[in-house]
């Protein structure tokens, strides 16, 4: 998706692609209708930018998914930590700690959580049953395993997805699920799939994901050289065959007929390519590609944030530490990132005018706001558009 910014002290990192790529590709339904790899129209590489991966596990009929190293829970409508507990068996103070939840805290329909004990695994009922779902092999073997005298013996049958054991992430502070997946080289719509993510796709600090396991290696982006002499044989220039027609050319001391009036470009210059200053203040952190994908401008807290151009309040949202992030949609599809803002003046959908005061800025020691130029997805040096 772009590995950003992370104030001194707080790690807001990718928050803010998240928000640019909700931008550059949703259209408000959903994930259904998101361009996974931010881009707009034909010719988009989303497949090809990553490994191609197995197909989603399926849970057994008690919600849980097996594997040898370890097994996850599926919540169910109107769980929570304790009910999901109680209904597995298992400690639900220790189902919360593992999870980084409190046994009383409600859970998404479908959410998944880290076991912190093996549990008997529910078979599926075989092809031809009165079962509707594919078996689940993982989930008979590692059941066998569990029953099975504690000696060394065959290896249990290998998971789904190539015959690999999904790799287990914590998500820790600061990283968004497109974090997640670029670091895996996987695509974030199937790690979305196979966490049941929501249409948010959010995380929190201390949940764990699993990593969907690749089923080949992402396309080698480098040309193959051809030895020369091996390719097209190159054609014969016009030039080579038939001589160019004479030109009557005209001296250039006589004035050409009918030459339109030039215009004068300097009173139509305009300045729209450049950005107004977010907030007054000094850069104590310029831009880095890699590591600062935006400034940081020294502000006093409490200091009107204003909008650096004209545009939409496409998003409105915060990172795992709280900080809140306006982002404003402007012309050419370019877009500006404000992180660190309080007492929000604008709301999502807003139309804004260069110079609007958007917000204040938050609390903090160094009190400072953060801001981004982008170009879709793409980070862009703010210095070069600031005035």
């Amino acid at each position: 998706m772009m590995f950003l910014s992370v104030f001194p002290g707080t790690r807001l990192r990718l928050a803010l692609v998240c928000s640019a790529a909700v931008l550059a590709g949703c259209t408000g339904n959903g994930l259904g209708n998101l361009d996974w790899d931010l881009r707009r129209g034909a010719g988009s590489t989303a497949d090809e930018a990553r490994q191609a991966t197995a197909a989603k596990p399926v849970p057994d009929g008690n919600g849980v998914l097996s594997y040898p190293g370890y097994q996850l829970a599926e919540a169910r409508r109107g769980d929570t930590v304790g009910s999901l507990a109680g209904r597995l068996g298992v400690n639900p103070e220790q189902l919360a700690r593992a999870n980084a939840l409190r046994p009383t805290d409600p859970l998404r329909e479908g959410e998944l959580l880290l076991l912190p004990q093996r549990v008997a695994a529910a078979p599926q009922p075989m092809a031809g049953g009165t079962g509707t779902g594919p078996v689940d092999i993982t989930a008979i073997a590692t059941t066998a395993l569990d029953a099975a005298p504690k000696t060394p013996g065959p290896a249990v049958a290998a998971p789904p997805g190539g015959g690999k054991e999904p790799i287990r992430h914590k998500v820790v502070r600061g990283e968004t699920a497109f974090i997640i997946a670029r670091e895996y080289n996987v695509s974030a719509k199937a790690l979305a799939e196979w966490n049941n993510l929501g249409p948010e796709m959010g995380v929190r600090e201390g949940q764990t994901l699993i990593i969907p396991v690749a089923t080949a290696a992402a396309p080698n982006p480098e040309p193959v050289p051809v030895p020369p002499g091996t390719g097209s044989p190159t054609p014969t220039p016009p030039s080579a065959t038939k001589p160019l027609p004479d030109e009557k050319t005209q001296p250039a001391s006589e004035k050409a007929k009918d030459t339109p009036a030039s215009p004068d470009l300097g009173k139509e210059r305009t300045t729209a390519s450049k950005l107004a200053m977010p907030v007054p203040g000094s850069i104590i952190r310029g831009y880095d590609k890699k590591k600062n994908q935006g400034v940081d401008i020294a502000a006093a807290a409490g200091t009107p944030v204003k909008a650096a151009e004209a545009g939409t309040v496409a998003a409105i949202t915060k990172d795992t530490a709280q900080v809140q992030i306006v982002v404003i949609r402007h012309a050419d599809n370019l877009l500006t990132v404000y992180a660190g803002v309080d007492a929000l003046k604008v709301k999502k959908g807003d139309k804004v005018g260069r110079g609007q005061q958007i917000g204040i800025v938050r609390q903090g020691n160094p009190a400072f706001l953060h801001f981004e130029v982008r170009k879709g997805a793409d980070s862009l040096d703010p210095t070069s558009f600031l005035q």
